[in-house]
């Protein structure tokens, strides 16, 4: 049996950085593109940019 694979095509907008990206994930309706994702998940607490990236989830809303 074949595997046919799906490319995404749609960009969509982070909503750490604001740039407009192919892959990520998605919590509840927002998108986190896959190098802010990467980004956050090695950043130490005792960095700056990890206060940043608290803020930026903050405005993350149920659906």
């Amino acid at each position: 049996m074949d595997t046919v694979a799906v490319q995404k095509t749609t960009l969509e907008k982070c909503i750490v950085c604001d740039e407009k990206k192919l892959t990520g994930i998605h919590l509840f309706t927002s998108f986190i593109c896959s190098d802010c994702e990467r980004d956050m998940v090695n950043t130490d607490t005792s960095d700056p940019k990890y206060k940043y990236y608290i803020d930026r989830l903050k405005s993350v809303k149920r659906s």
